[in-house]
């Protein structure tokens, strides 16, 4: 598997660089985002609202499905620009509606998990630039580089936090500047995004006489799967929340 990972092409390796960052910084903000809200005041009602991000998946949606035909280059600078916008409201604003435009249209991960369009378009880049039968391989180590950089971001943004404590800071303003680090890492990410080449867009396909009309979401034949799959992860993800809400009866043993 080293050496599935070390062929890969310039491009490969920027997509590497700009996962690890990401994903850094989404571990990074996670640990002080809902600390730093409260900080600022907020209720439980509105800090539950701001970490919805109902409009961020309508968005996240429209910026993967158009990545193709508007440029994936472009599509994935954008996300990181609205990575460093949305950390720069959330720094300079207290205000609770400049805060809930800022995580509807900027990019907030409160969970430390991956969100946006950034995901779609880089796995279809990598698949793209990899062979096929390195493919396993390569999206194993995307998804280790993943793992490992969430956590080490979590790590250094509560020791950050808590350092900054240390020196005097107030909680409030040592949160801040861990937000200050979390929009930097956007600006990282639009520099490595920028450098990427021409070969890391959609290859135009060659014409068939049967092929299945484009659908508006770009899903073709794969509809019917794509459904399929929404279906089970929602009821997987329902069957979740309904056991976290049974109560054991007093006495009562798992």
């Amino acid at each position: 598997m080293v050496s599935t990972l070390g062929q890969l092409n310039r491009d490969g390796r920027l997509l590497f660089a700009a996962r690890i960052a990401r994903m850094f910084g989404y571990g990074f903000l996670a640990v002080v985002l809902v600390l730093y809200l409260a900080a600022l005041g907020l209720n439980e009602a509105r800090i539950g609202l701001l970490l919805t991000l109902v409009g961020d998946t309508a968005i996240s949606l429209w910026m993967s499905t158009q990545a193709d035909p508007l440029g994936r280059r472009r599509m994935l600078v954008l996300g990181a620009l609205l990575v460093l916008g949305a950390g720069l409201v959330f720094i300079g604003s207290t205000q609770f509606l400049v805060l809930l435009l800022a995580a509807t249209i900027g990019v907030i991960s409160p969970s430390g998990y991956e969100v946006r369009p950034f995901l779609a378009i880089e796995q279809s880049v990598l698949s793209q630039l990899v062979a096929d039968d390195r493919c396993t391989g390569v999206f194993a180590w995307y998804n280790l580089a993943r793992s490992f950089a969430t956590a080490a971001g979590s790590l250094t943004g509560g020791g950050l936090a808590r350092l900054g404590q240390q020196w005097g800071m107030t909680a409030l303003e040592s949160y801040r500047a861990v937000l200050v680090s979390y929009a930097l890492i956007g600006l990282v990410l639009a520099g490595i995004f920028w450098r990427l080449s021409q070969a890391v867009e959609v290859r135009p396909a060659s014409p068939h006489p049967h092929a299945p009309p484009a659908s508006r979401l770009g899903l073709h034949g794969s509809g019917r799967v794509v459904l399929h799959l929404a279906s089970l992860f929602a009821l997987w993800t329902k069957i979740g929340d309904v056991a976290l809400k049974v109560k054991r009866l007093p006495g009562e043993r798992l």
